[in-house]
């Protein structure tokens, strides 16, 4: 699995829509709030022109790329922290995700009603981030009670979870940069993780826009300039565009991408700056007739790389013969590359590069 992205935003700024052609899904929609009640899923399959490569090469009976797993989430609405609209559900469901998608409007539509009345995406960016916010202050100023008894008795633990708190509190208070800029060490990261905060998840911004604001736009470049120096990447995308791509047989697609002059399609934005933010690579493995890939953090392990892919191979681990992709690619199969010297031969403490392809050896 690659990564988890939830899609968020208000009520009809076209989220489903968007889920609907990134995923080749079909949830409902309709013209007013909550359509979305239970999170729409889909799991989708990473595009990836390596894979597609090797698979071109070594011509395997079962190719597997990596996948992500697509969250529609219930339109969240002024006041969500407190329970308003659909509030609790969505913030319940926000938190099992690892990248927060920023769904914002960005189009004309009078047939399309907008929950407050017009159309302004910076005005619906800082309501979904201030709902954020004020849902992990709540769980903060609880989180807080308990330590802060213990703390008075002179309790080291306590007062350095105390601390932790104060310190998390102070960084959503000021409302930039994210709680990341907190974090002190991976038991910050850990807690904020176990805490259930939201702030400190990575997040995307996404330009919702028609084809009229994709040719000539006027809203995006006004949400641009009000952003300013927010740090959270923002990327335009046009739903109905993606519809048209998702309709098309994959040979078709980057066709199609070309006469436009797009370089690459939504869901590949997505997936490269998600990746990006989370830090992940992907290598490949050939295992019997199946070619596959992995997506695992940067800086992993072979030894951690061959647990992903079963426990076994962890515990009875030998070496890992490894192959740089364009080193395979240059010789045509592991054998040749084996035979010219390109392959290397790696113990468990080797840190797996991006585009490797290997072959864990293991004796169990």
């Amino acid at each position: 699995m690659g990564f988890r992205c939830g899609l968020v935003g208000l009520p009809n700024v076209g989220k489903s829509t968007l889920f609907n052609a990134l995923s080749v899904s079909q949830a409902e929609v309709a013209n007013y709030p909550f359509t979305t009640i239970e999170p729409n899923r889909a799991v989708v399959a990473v595009p990836d022109d390596r894979l597609a490569e090797l698979a071109r090469l070594l011509l395997p009976e079962k190719v597997t790329p990596t996948q992500i797993r697509f969250v529609d989430i219930a339109g969240l609405v002024k006041g969500a922290s407190r329970g308003e609209g659909l509030g609790n559900q969505f913030l319940g469901h926000i938190r099992d995700v690892q990248v927060v998608v920023h769904v914002l409007r960005c189009f004309e539509d009078p047939d399309v009603a907008h929950v407050d009345g017009s159309v302004d995406p910076l005005r619906d960016a800082e309501v979904v981030r201030m709902e954020l916010m004020l849902a992990d202050l709540e769980i903060l100023e609880r989180r807080c009670e308990k330590p802060a008894k213990a703390a008075k008795a002179g309790t080291r633990e306590a007062r350095e979870e105390l601390g932790r708190c104060k310190r998390f509190q102070e960084r959503i208070v000021k409302g930039t940069g994210g709680l990341r800029q907190a974090f002190q060490d991976d038991e910050d990261e850990r807690r904020a993780e176990e805490w259930g905060l939201l702030t400190h998840k990575p997040g995307i911004l996404v330009a919702n826009v028609d084809e009229k604001e994709w040719s000539n736009p006027t809203i995006v470049p006004r949400l641009k300039q009000g952003l300013g120096d927010e740090p959270m990447p923002l990327l335009t995308i046009c739903g109905a565009l993606e519809a048209e791509i998702a309709r098309l047989d994959v040979e078709e697609r980057q066709e199609f991408l070309d006469d436009l002059g797009i370089q690459e399609s939504g869901l590949k934005k997505l997936i490269r700056v998600g990746y990006r933010l989370l830090g992940l690579i992907t290598f490949y493995t050939t295992v019997g007739r199946e070619l596959r890939a992995w997506s695992l953090p940067a800086g992993t392990s072979a030894l951690d790389g061959a647990g992903k892919i079963h426990s076994d191979m962890a515990r009875g681990f030998i070496r890992a013969e490894v192959i740089p992709f364009d080193a395979f690619v240059q010789s045509g199969s592991a054998a040749q590359a084996r035979e010219s010297g390109k392959m290397r031969l790696e113990g468990k403490d080797y840190v797996i590069a991006d585009g490797d392809v290997i072959t864990f050896r293991f004796s169990v």
